[in-house]
């Protein structure tokens, strides 16, 4: 048995996830967002587990060609484009498609020979101010586009759609199609918010990310999503402490009675945020405990007094099956993609399928 920690990625929830997508979005195509090694789930399982999605999309030139390297062939879009001729070269020898956000991508193409043309989505800049061409340039833009590249669509990324009481997400919509509802071209705007909150904003061609992983993009878990990553470990001791004594590094808890103290082999090295406050909910055994004391950089301690038979070696879930990861966040004042992807390097995978 090893008391180190783990996350188990359930790949069937990644595919269950994918169907709830579709039945929220059903007259869109997905494009399955798997960047950042798939929001710390492991990019190359996502693919395979995701295979019946339309497309997928990750952020930069380079996850595109790991992934053309492991023998996935499905379209396959760079989110934030080229940025030199090296790439772009890359890109298209890779038959990956890119989005064009900004003038200079397109001097890139006028003075970067290739051997056929490059598919490209444009992409226009709504209110989010980030990345994207102001909604007056469409037309010029594509009219430039044309002789160099074979395009794929339009697409503009929503700011505040996680706010479902903020109504900037319809201004946006409506902004986009004034700026393309002429080019008869391929439209995409929602992300997993939009998808769930925004149905005017489907479009042809949907994104989903942290929903496909299980996770909310709102502040409550979505009851029909499976959470895909589960964070957990073992206790490695359990001790008694007397009322009065304190626990942890700076004596931030003191036993507010006799108490059974369960130290977890799991720390903010590992991932668990150090700033998670005492009373975070940790499930040992399958029972919910309370995290007492600051987390350490490789433990974390809970109060154990309602499971006085709890021994070295047992369980504790830190967050995904029965404790959604949408609690912690909220505890540390996060949100789940921070926690997925603050995953440390030493704990080890599991893959349940």
């Amino acid at each position: 048995m090893s008391f180190s920690p783990w996350i188990e990625i359930d790949a069937s929830a990644l595919a269950h996830n994918l169907g709830v997508v579709r039945s929220h979005a059903p007259g869109a195509r997905v494009m399955a967002v798997i960047k950042a090694n798939a929001y710390g789930h492991g990019v190359q399982l996502a693919a395979a587990a995701l295979a019946d999605a339309d497309s997928f999309a990750v952020a930069r030139v380079e996850e595109g060609l790991e992934l053309r390297r492991a023998g996935v062939d499905k379209p396959l879009l760079v989110l934030a484009g080229a940025h030199d001729a090296q790439e772009l070269e890359a890109a298209a020898a890779a038959g990956l498609e890119l989005v064009l956000h900004h003038s200079f991508q397109l001097a890139l193409l006028r003075e970067t020979p290739l051997p056929a043309p490059v598919g490209v989505w444009l992409k226009v800049d709504t209110g989010m101010n980030r990345l994207g061409i102001a909604p007056g340039e469409v037309t010029a833009m594509l009219q430039a586009l044309r002789p160099l590249a074979s395009l794929r669509g339009c697409l503009t990324h929503l700011a505040n759609a996680d706010d479902l009481g903020d109504d900037f997400s319809r201004v946006q919509v409506q902004r986009f199609h004034e700026a393309v509802s002429h080019t008869g071209l391929p439209l995409s705007i929602a992300n997993s918010a939009g998808i769930l909150g925004w149905p005017e904003s489907h479009a042809d061609w949907v994104r989903p990310g942290i929903m496909l992983y299980g996770a909310s993009p709102f502040a409550a878990p979505v009851g029909d999503l499976q959470p895909a990553m589960t964070f957990a470990s073992r206790l490695i001791s359990v001790k008694k402490v007397r009322a009065g004594q304190s626990v942890g590094y700076g004596g931030v808890w003191q036993a507010p009675r006799d108490s059974l103290i369960g130290v977890v082999a799991a720390g903010y090295a590992d991932g668990y945020p150090r700033e998670t406050p005492g009373g975070t909910p940790v499930l040992v055994n399958g029972r919910s405990v309370p995290l007492v004391g600051r987390v350490s950089m490789d433990t974390l301690m809970v109060d154990l007094s309602t499971q006085p038979d709890a021994r070295p070696g047992d369980e504790a879930v830190l967050w995904g099956r029965g404790l959604p990861a949408e609690t912690i966040a909220g505890a540390v004042q996060t949100i789940p993609y921070t926690l997925f992807c603050g995953i440390g390097g030493r704990v080890r995978r599991k893959v349940r399928s």
